[in-house]
């Protein structure tokens, strides 16, 4: 009978600590969507002489991409295939190169002083399915046509999640600068 008490006292503590530990992941993710809001409001609120926004932002699912230089041509589909440079941060509620953590953009590596060992510098292409891409890449880049230059922001639950990866801490918040050269559908 004392052992079935603490049994059952030892699964209660368990779900308490899960149910505490699903609720500051979900306040964590929460946090990061509000400081990337307020990340795109600042972007979106800046304007030309004219007094003309300079940028404009498309949602889709948990993913935000504000669009600094509208391409032409036709928007990427799902299944289609997609040409880019990028420049990856962790997003702490702003970019710089201390929270930059890849790029193949070569030009854009050097004005920020970021050398990488074993450097490849190539476009990257993808067919945009969920399976070749983060959850918030696959959902930020829908849409974009060649010659786009945005910004694409998605919380840790887009990105890798609980995962740590490379130099990414677990359930960080990402953005990444994409730089588009081209779009087949």
């Amino acid at each position: 009978m004392k052992n079935t008490a603490i049994t059952a006292g030892l699964a209660a503590l368990c779900i308490i600590i899960s149910g505490c530990t699903k609720q500051s992941l979900e306040t964590t993710y929460s946090n990061q969507e509000e400081r990337i809001e307020t990340y795109v409001q600042t972007l979106l609120a800046e304007t030309d002489d004219n007094g003309d926004p300079l940028h404009s932002a498309v949602r889709n699912g948990g993913a935000t991409r504000v669009i600094l230089t509208p391409g032409t041509g036709p928007a990427l589909s799902k299944g289609g295939t997609v040409s880019f440079y990028y420049a990856g941060y962790i997003f702490n509620g702003s970019l710089s190169a201390n929270n930059l953590f890849a790029t193949n953009n070569e030009t854009f590596a050097a004005e920020n002083g970021w050398e990488l060992t074993d450097a490849d510098y190539s476009i990257k292409k993808v067919r945009l399915t969920k399976d070749s891409l983060l959850e918030g890449l696959y959902l930020g880049l829908h849409g974009v046509r060649a010659g786009e230059v945005c910004m694409i922001l998605f919380s840790g639950e887009y990105g890798y999640g609980e995962k740590h990866f490379g130099t990414i801490p677990a359930n960080s918040a990402l953005a990444y600068q994409i730089w588009v050269t081209e779009v087949s559908n």
